[in-house]
Formats: structure tokens, sequence, C-alpha cells
């Protein structure tokens, strides 16, 4: 982590270099602390799909990683340089291709329009402080995932503005066509989550905590695909079997940290 802190406390604007370095440090802390889902076709699939929809929207030729953490915890988020994070609790909400697609598009655009690196650029030396003892002591005591939503919440990779937000809504429309899945996904997942929060908002806090979701981003992303050709909308793939068979088998696997804690028990 010596080059985040040096770059706080130098004030440097972060380079293409610097930013691809910052993600791979900040990635390898991370994913001592996350637990994954250990099948190699569920990864393969991931990997596969996110590579599919960066790829064209990659513009500085970064390498893409794509993780799928084995949490019932709903959330989606990104470092700089490419490092995208799914939990099984957001997989496991997603009904269609489409919506799965539309999420990974998301987290996709705040890495292309470098929302995650330019938060630290403004971030204050404090909450750098209070996010690395998070992710390298262990102090914040929650599930895995918690420690991925401390470091994209705690004022560095996330709790992005409704701008940003804004931002990664538009492109993740225009990413997902791009490569010829439909954008209906994207509002009917934010309209899910939406109404699942009202009746159990404790098993989204971790998604709201890093995605500020309200009607009217659902409203401006479904104007945005009003915007485009209904033919084009038309031929655009809603679902396929191919994920269904990898939901389907996500949902007949126990998560690994549901297993440790029953052989504890």
């Amino acid at each position: 982590m010596a080059l985040v802190g040096a770059l706080v406390l130098t004030g440097c604007a972060i380079s293409h270099t610097d930013e691809i370095q910052m993600g791979a440090e900040y990635a390898s802390e991370l994913n001592r602390q996350l637990v994954f889902v250990q099948d190699p076709e569920l990864n393969r699939y991931l990997t596969i799909l996110g590579d599919s929809i960066a790829r064209p929207a990659d513009t500085r030729g970064f390498t893409w990683h794509f993780y799928l953490v084995d949490t019932k915890e709903v959330n989606a988020f990104a470092l700089p340089a490419g490092y995208v994070y799914v939990t099984r609790g957001l997989v496991e909400r997603t009904e269609t291709l489409s919506q799965l697609a539309g999420a990974m598009g998301h987290e996709i655009a705040h890495v292309t329009r470098r929302h995650a690196a330019k938060q630290m650029e403004r971030v204050q030396q404090a909450n750098v402080g209070v996010t690395l003892a998070c992710v390298l002591t262990g102090v914040c005591e929650h599930e895995a995932v918690r420690v991925g939503v401390e470091v994209g919440g705690a004022a560095v990779f996330a709790n992005y503005s409704r701008d940003d937000e804004s931002q990664a809504d538009e492109d993740a429309v225009t990413n997902v066509v791009r490569v010829g899945i439909s954008p209906r996904g994207i509002p009917e997942l934010l309209s899910k989550l939406l109404a699942e929060r009202t009746e159990r908002p404790d098993a989204l806090s971790a998604w709201f905590a890093t995605h500020p979701t309200e009607e009217a981003r659902i409203t401006r992303t479904n104007q945005r695909i009003a915007t485009l050709d209904p033919g084009t909308l038309a031929r655009l793939t809603v679902d396929s079997p191919g994920f269904q068979r990898f939901r389907s088998r996500l949902l007949g696997t126990s998560t690994t940290a549901g297993a440790a804690r029953e052989d504890r028990d």
C-alpha cells in the first residue's frame, strides 16, 4: 500500500501506471479478506461475461479480473484498473442475463470513467487510514464482504456521487447494448432491489451503502433506453440458457462461509 499512501500524502494526480499499481495493491489486500466461490465453471462464466462487456468499453488496455464473492450479502463493486467483484447474493437476486450484465456493465463503467481513481485523488489522509485499518487489521466486525464494502464505501472506492452513478448507469446501457444484451435489465434489477429494501432493509444494506439507488435513477435509465431504436432493442438478448445454468448451479451450491460456520458449531 506504499503507493497509495504516497499519492495521498503528496496530492499527486494518479497516472495510468499508478492506477494499475494501485488497483493491483488494493485487490491483493482485499482478496486476502474475501471468500470466493470455488467453482471453476461458475468463475469461468462470470469472467467470460465480464470480459465480453469490458473489452469493448476499455480504451486503456487494462487486464480485467472478475470475482464471485461467496456471501449472501447483495453487492457489486470495482477497484481501479479493472477489478470487479460480484456477490453470490446479487447473482441470486438476478433473474435474467440482462440483469446481471447490467450490474456488471455499471461497475465496469466506474472503472472506465476513472470514478474510483478520481476519488482517491480527493480523499483525505485520515479516511484512507481508516480504510486501510479495516482491510489490513480486520477491525471491521462483519462478514467478509463487509470488508469489501469498507474498502468500497469508506470514501475511497464507492459511495459515488449521484453524477457518478448516473454516468455509470448511462454507460452501462451503452456497454450491454454494444455486446447485444438488452439494457432493460438495468432498471429491472434496480426496481427489484428497491422493492426488496422496503420489506428487508437489512438484507440490502451493503448494496445501498455503495449504490445510492433511488427512483430517479430508474427513471433516467428508462429515458435513456427509450432513445434507442425500437427495432434494435427488440433484437437484443434478454436471457440465455447459459445464464440460467450458471444461476442454477450457483443456487445449488452452499456458501463456503456457511459451511465454515457449520463446521465450527
